[in-house]
């Protein structure tokens, strides 16, 4: 047999089916494509992750200069309730009125801190998450077809 076209001549002729990939040549296929995406699905979570403490961080940092600058200002703001207070009556009911008045504030603003953290836990790789089920989802119809 000759091949025309000018090229070396090998005497062998190309059979289409023994060009196709055989079982275990494609299962190799599957699985080294398999654990590409594993590897690509973790570092999105990694990724994902990453953002999400980042953010949890910053929140967390400003919670507490808020709170350093809300105890100085405390100090000063209760002294002169307590003094502007203590001139309609007594001195320890003034400061009982005021030590009132700030767990009430206190405790609202511990709800409101309480919802914002949850917010933003648990920290996990939604994203990442949902897409390797769509991945796993896509193999499954891909192996069904391949069946098929």
């Amino acid at each position: 047999m000759e091949q025309t076209g000018g090229g070396p001549q090998t005497g062998v002729t190309r059979d289409p089916a023994a060009e196709e990939l055989s079982l275990a040549e494609l299962t190799k296929q599957l699985s080294d494509q398999a654990t590409r995406l594993a590897r690509k699905e973790v570092e999105l979570a990694k990724a994902e992750m990453s953002l999400k403490a980042k953010r949890l961080g910053v929140g967390a940092g400003a919670f507490g200069a808020a709170g350093l600058i809300a105890v100085l200002a405390l100090g000063a703001l209760t002294a002169a309730a307590i003094l502007g207070l203590a001139e309609t009556v007594d001195a320890w009911l003034a400061a009982l009125i005021v030590a009132v008045v700030y767990a009430g504030i206190a405790g609202v603003l511990a709800l409101i801190g309480r919802r914002r953290v949850q917010a933003g836990t648990p920290p996990v790789p939604e994203r990442a998450i949902e897409s390797s089920k769509e991945d796993v989802e896509a193999a499954k119809r891909s192996a069904r077809e391949a069946r098929a």
